[in-house]
């Protein structure tokens, strides 16, 4: 669901006032670089719609200007002077600051580019923009920050060294402080920048050295997908900075070898006003690689490791293939709207605060051996044009997604751009429009930015819909799903579950600041009849960040009420059939969306917390369990069931 962060507001006494400053002081940078200040005219119109617009994620936008400071004893040192590894938390050593402020901050810096000679050949693009720097910020990317005041005796000085003496006693002391990052493999350079300004008026007081990871080839964030309904063959996806193929070994002794893709600053998109994706947060993907490992069984479990012998193996990991289609049983977790979120005390671009203990949960239902399978249905990363943070979002699922399949539907913030083909014109994915969703989540879809597909594991039929593309009656997509949900077959899949980003149904009704409504009227109109035609048991969406469960819904009426069986538990009976049971499971990591006081008759369990959905299907019921991920405790249940008949 697309959010709204408070938008920077400045005032011309205080940007001419800079400017100016600038001019008179800013003439040379501590590694002889010369540059030109951005002068930020008409700053917040310019990315006024865009999602999640914050002081950090405009501090992308400015140059990299030199303070006017002649302190000669500042020094920005880091606690990892060789290489780095592929994870590692990396302390920065800030001294010989004479003036402590609040307004110091620190950032971790990241070439676009893994080859930094790249850098003056984009200065063109860039300047396009209307940014007259001589070498743009798009050569050194903001990956994250923390103020120096992280250190309660930072701006106290609390550590100080004197560094003069006049007749015994100090005349000059400078004061010191560290903070530290939790730093993963992104294959480019990195430097950590001692800002002062905040990030409103930033300019560097000091740089560390550049440090590389010792690496940058290595084979890393290999996650799991399911490419049929076999439950024979498992796709494994990883990233790497190699651009040669590396192999897959698993089982006892087999290997092949990757396909190796990757996509480009080219392929994202842009318009009249410069996307992140395309101009200032770009960052090299590096290379995406994938196998697909054959000859396995299904509800099985096997052995792998991926790499090579020039760039090193991953550790060898246990995964467990799904259950085959028309089989008895499936276990499976599901949720919407993830994200990632710092492990350190860093600010990032955009942060998901739930989306750590939701994944920290989960990993521990996948170690216990009863999940066959994840669905993440939309809102994956939350990227948004900032590319770097696909790495992060990748190294946090590693510990379920490298396990189990993990399954996906496309959101509002991995596709919607304008002038894209999206259905919605928003710039929800920031200029990335659907190109590295596609690439670290290959689905078995039926063709390139179609992001629709059906699989069968157990006894359940999926329907993975698109909500970001034509769905309208008589388009590709419409007849695909009308064809799939036509086609199946209940005696061997009794159950169908439908899934999609944008929900029908929820409390939530959207629309602040201008935003689309939380329920698109039309998409209701023309694809709801579809699920009531076919008999479509359960509906899962996300979008909005919450968790809601209604009543056997069509056309905003409740068709039949659940009843409580011995246990207490809500349970649909659709041996006659009436309608299906929508969820909203959006409350996978992003900031949580709360109810209104006044809701309809149709909602029946809200839960505004963080977590996921456990559900067991058999042949005869699908139990369904709201796991609240911060406590682990169940907190909303129910069943559906109907006779074999059916």
């Amino acid at each position: 669901m697309a959010s709204v962060s408070p938008l920077l507001k400045f005032s011309w006494v205080s940007n001419s006032f800079f400017f100016l400053f600038l001019l008179l002081f800013s003439s040379s940078s501590s590694s002889s670089r010369t540059t030109t200040p951005f002068i930020p005219i008409n700053f917040t119109e310019e990315y006024r719609g865009y999602t999640a617009i914050s002081d950090f994620r405009m501090v992308n936008r400015r140059s990299l200007i030199k303070c006017p400071d002649l302190n000669p004893y500042i020094q920005v040192n880091i606690s990892s002077s060789s290489g780095l590894a592929n994870e590692e938390y990396v302390t920065v050593n800030v001294s010989g600051v004479m003036l402590p402020s609040k307004a110091h901050w620190v950032a971790m810096i990241s070439p676009s580019y893994s080859d930094v000679s790249d850098c003056p050949l984009n200065a063109l693009l860039y300047k396009e923009t209307g940014d007259l720097s001589d070498l743009p910020l798009l050569c050194h990317y903001p990956v994250k920050a923390q103020y120096m005041s992280n250190d309660p005796d930072y701006v106290d000085c609390k550590r100080s060294e004197c560094k003069k003496h006049v007749g015994g006693a100090c005349v000059l002391k400078t004061c010191s402080g560290s903070v530290t990052f939790h730093v993963i493999n992104i294959r480019t350079d990195v430097e950590f920048v001692l800002f002062s300004g905040g990030f409103s008026t930033p300019c560097i007081l000091q740089r560390s050295d550049a440090v590389n990871f010792s690496n940058p080839g290595a084979p890393l964030y290999g996650h799991l997908s399911s490419i049929d309904s076999t439950g024979t063959s498992m796709r494994l996806t990883w990233v790497s900075g190699d651009r040669n193929p590396q192999q897959v070994q698993y089982g006892d002794g087999k290997f092949l070898n990757s396909e190796v893709t990757t996509f480009t600053q080219d392929n994202m998109c842009s318009s009249n006003v410069p996307s992140p994706a395309k101009d200032f947060g770009w960052h090299d993907p590096g290379y995406i690689h994938t196998a697909v490992m054959t000859g396995l069984e299904p509800s099985s479990v096997y052995s792998y490791r991926y790499g090579s012998d020039s760039v090193g193996w991953s550790d060898e990991i246990q995964f467990r293939t799904p259950p085959a289609a028309g089989s008895d049983e499936l276990k499976f977790l599901a949720f919407g709207d993830m994200g990632k979120a710092p492990r350190d005390a860093s600010v990032e671009h955009y942060i998901q605060p739930g989306s750590i203990s939701v994944v920290e949960a989960m990993a521990d239902e996948v170690k216990s051996g009863n999940v066959d399978s994840i669905f993440h249905i939309g809102d994956i990363s939350y990227a948004t044009g900032f590319l770097v943070e696909w790495d992060f979002f990748l190294h946090l699922i590693k510990p379920v997604a490298s396990l189990v399949s993990y399954m996906t539907a496309i959101g509002n913030h991995e596709r919607d751009f304008a002038r894209s083909g999206s259905v919605y014109k928003t710039p929800d994915s920031g200029g990335e429009c659907g190109v590295p969703y596609e690439a670290y989540f290959p689905m078995p879809t039926v063709g390139k930015d179609k992001p629709w597909y059906s699989i069968e594991q157990g006894s359940v039929h999926f329907t993975v819909i698109s909500t970001e593309h034509d769905w309208s009656v008589n388009s590709e997509q419409y007849k695909w799903i009308q064809n799939d949900l036509g086609s199946v077959d209940r005696s061997r899949t009794p159950w169908v579950i439908f899934i999609g980003h944008r929900p029908m149904y929820t409390s939530v009704k959207g629309a602040l600041a201008g935003l689309l409504p939380s329920v698109d009227h039309s998409f209701v109109e023309a694809v709801e009849p579809l699920l009531f035609d076919n008999k479509v048991n359960l509906v899962l969406f996300g979008h909005v960040h919450n968790y809601e469960r209604t009543c056997a819904i069509y056309q905003n009426n409740c068709k039949a009420m659940p009843e409580k069986d011995p246990n207490g538990t809500d349970t649909y009976d659709q041996t006659n059939y009436t309608a299906p049971v929508h969820a909203i499971i959006g409350m996978g990591g992003f900031t949580l969306d709360k109810f209104p006081d006044n809701v309809e008759s149709w909602s029946l369990s809200r839960i505004s917390e963080f977590g996921y959905i456990r559900v067991h299907a058999t042949r005869e019921e699908i139990m369904v369990e709201f796991v609240n991920s911060n406590t682990r405790n169940v907190e909303d249940r129910f069943r559906i069931t109907k006779s074999q008949q059916s």
